[in-house]
């Protein structure tokens, strides 16, 4: 299946692994027009740092993390996995 292909990511995503994370920060990564090293730069990480992010790959800094996710329009949030939100997600997201 090519890139062009895929199905979009959902817009509100329950995280069960660093992949998920990665996915969402490179499809926003993409969608801004941004290449890795342009986006790196931006967000005052290294390019290998932002590879390894989008690859789904752990060693990654909260705060690097938090900075990437604020740079490219994201946020992350935490709540009970039994919140009235969760529940109203669609079941293909949980």
């Amino acid at each position: 299946m090519t890139e062009l292909t895929k199905a979009p990511l959902p817009a509100v995503q329950m995280v069960r692994d660093t992949a998920d994370i990665g996915k969402q920060v490179r499809a926003h990564r993409k969608q801004q027009g941004l290449r890795i090293d342009d986006a790196a730069a931006l967000n005052g990480v290294s390019v290998d740092l932002l590879s390894r992010l989008e690859n789904g790959a752990g060693g990654v800094r909260t705060d690097k993390l938090l900075a990437v996710l604020d740079g490219l329009g994201l946020t992350l949030v935490i709540a009970p996995k039994d919140h009235d939100f969760l529940k109203r997600l669609p079941q293909d997201t949980l």
